[in-house]
């Protein structure tokens, strides 16, 4: 596959293994790195993202490969080209990005793609249900992405999908579930700190003090 081919040789081109070893240790050993910290990585496949824009078209195969890749620079690689090419996804790919969502999982990929999925809802309304549906599942990172999916949507957040989901993993002691539910409601506090009170109030006993201290930090 030549892109991939491409990237892999651009990224080794590219590479700084004093800053790859302080990142593997950073992300406790999970993944390879080349070093790359954002701004460079981002350079450094601009182009690959702008023609993708020009043919409209998602490579699937591309990805897929990418995804596979041991170094963590091609997994951040298909979160940005799909955030590129948002515009292109519908409902029916989200079984192709939750193959993602349950490969090499750890919170940074997760968190980017969670805003990936989340933002389909906006042109197809199945996405809530199916939150809904991912808020119960037995996965606690798929879980995590149902609860933060709706960040930064403000005076458009659907606050009913985000109360379910919520009570839907009170008692977790999952530190990325609890931490999850204190960012979403933290998120939306800065719209609408009534709501949030009126859910601490409401819902207070049944949730971790990490949840609680991240939500109330606004108020």
């Amino acid at each position: 596959m030549a892109e991939y081919t491409e990237l892999r040789e651009l990224f080794e081109q590219n590479s700084d293994g004093e800053k790859a070893e302080s990142m593997v240790a950073y992300m406790r050993n999970l993944f390879l790195f080349y070093g790359l910290p954002t701004p460079k990585r981002r350079a450094v496949y601009r182009e690959f993202l702008k023609e993708a824009k020009k043919k409209k078209i998602i490579d699937w195969d591309l990805l897929d490969r990418c995804y596979e890749d041991e170094h963590r620079e091609f997994q951040y690689f298909v979160v940005d080209y799909l955030s590129a090419m948002q515009n292109f996804l519908t409902f029916a790919d989200v079984l192709r990005i939750k193959k993602y969502v349950k490969t090499k999982q750890w919170w940074d990929t997760i968190d980017g793609l969670s805003g990936i999925v989340g933002d389909i809802a906006f042109v197809d309304e199945r996405i809530s249900e199916l939150m809904l549906g991912w808020s119960t599942d037995e996965d606690f990172w798929v879980r995590r992405i149902a609860i933060i999916h709706q960040l930064h949507r403000r005076d458009k957040t659907n606050t009913q999908l985000l109360a379910e989901i919520i009570v839907n993993n009170l008692g977790s002691t999952e530190f990325f579930i609890n931490k999850a539910i204190g960012w979403s409601l933290r998120d939306y506090s800065k719209t609408n700190p009534e709501w949030v009170r009126s859910f601490l109030a409401a819902h207070g006993d049944e949730m971790d003090n990490l949840s609680i201290r991240e939500a109330s930090k606004y108020l």
